[in-house]
């Protein structure tokens, strides 16, 4: 019988070996993002002197990477911390970079552990969940789609985590809930419009499969009927919450023999573009048409024109999702769960420079007879 003799890899391999084994460290994000490791600091300390472009690079990094302070990870070595995962399919970058720094920031503040997981659709999260739950992560943020997934939920609870909903959902069984009053958000925008004088009012749908777009919709419908005026079907246009379906559905409305005269879209991204589609078709905005979004996220002020648009509080919510599951845990073990909280948080219209009262260029706009 012969023996192999043991062979001994290089050192260099084995360095490398473990660094790509180990967690990734500050120096990582920031050779991702392409800075200093002092501005990802900043990032994750929530400071406010860091330029917007290289914010999105930062929180892209710490998404890509999963990146966890390594505060957060001494204290995790200790067993004493909360560990939470936020999980998101959003694809807008503007709503990304709130929705993460506001769960970064509290996180920070509480010393929580939190893991950072893109899930591309809901099969995909219950496989990411499964290896979570078995990792230790106790809380779980679900924004939409995932928070409308029954199963989702079902996993969760049925291995004694704790899930928070990140707006409206239609799956049951969360432990409490952040959200805004969807419904009543697109009711004040639609009037605010209709208080400009304009009466056909185009309206951009969200994506179909999550709760808030129906409430949405409903919103505008209702404001619409209680100012007496016709609801037009061919004036409702399918979105998808990004750009590229903002830009479809506009082009379908502006294409219009009778175009409205203002565009109501569910998200920033989707009146962003909007006002391009206009600007393609040689219409001034707001001087031919308004153009009206949702969320105010920072490409609603770095557009031109700047977007009149709803201020859904989205870094605040995904705070007080984080402070939620941190005051759920804190009960006593074995402790029968309270009722599940739901926090409903304000939203604001913002009016800036993307909407006026139609003008007599809208005059092209009605049919032959029109009045």
């Amino acid at each position: 019988m012969s023996f192999k003799p043991e062979t001994t890899a290089p050192a260099s391999r084995k360095r490398a070996a473990r660094r790509s084994s180990a967690a990734p460290t500050i120096t990582d994000v920031a050779r991702e993002a392409q800075c200093s490791p002092m501005t990802v600091s900043r990032v994750i300390n929530g400071e406010e002197n860091v330029r917007e472009d290289t914010l999105q690079k930062v929180l892209g990094a710490i998404a890509k990477l999963n990146y966890v302070p390594n505060r957060a990870a001494r204290s995790l070595a200790a067993g004493s911390q909360l560990r939470i995962a936020l999980l998101f399919a959003n694809p807008s970058a503007s709503y990304l970079s709130e929705f993460l720094m506001g769960a970064l920031q509290e996180a920070s503040r509480r010393d929580i552990h939190l893991m950072v997981q893109a899930c591309e659709n809901t099969a995909e999260a219950q496989g990411v969940i499964r290896k979570l739950l078995e990792g230790g992560i106790e809380g779980f943020i679900l924004p939409p789609p995932l928070c409308d997934d029954q199963s989702v939920l079902d996993l969760i609870r049925s291995s004694g985590g704790i899930a928070v909903a990140l707006g409206p959902g239609r799956a049951s069984g969360s432990h409490g809930a952040v959200l805004i009053d969807e419904f009543q958000a697109a009711y004040d925008m639609t009037r605010h419009i209709i208080g400009l004088g304009h009466e056909r009012i185009g309206f951009i749908i969200g994506n179909p499969d999550q709760v808030a777009s129906g409430q949405r919709l409903e919103g505008y419908r209702k404001a619409m009927t209680d100012a007496g005026l016709a609801i037009d079907e061919s004036l409702i246009a399918q979105g998808q919450f990004t750009y590229r379906s903002g830009m479809l559905a506009a082009e379908r409305l502006l294409g219009a023999a009778h175009r409205p005269t203002a565009i109501f879209a569910s998200s920033d991204a989707m009146a962003a573009a909007a006002i391009a589609m206009a600007h393609r078709r040689g219409l001034d905005v707001p001087g031919d048409i308004t153009v009206c979004g949702f969320d105010d996220t920072e490409l609603a002020s770095s557009i031109w024109p700047e977007l009149t648009t709803i201020r859904q509080p989205i870094r605040a919510m995904t705070a007080e999702a984080v402070a939620m599951i941190a005051r759920i845990h804190r009960q006593k073990p074995g402790a029968a769960r309270a009722e599940a909280e739901q926090r409903t948080l304000a939203h604001q219209l913002i009016r800036r420079n993307s909407d006026a009262g139609p003008s007599e260029a809208a005059s092209i706009s009605k049919p032959p007879g029109g009045q």
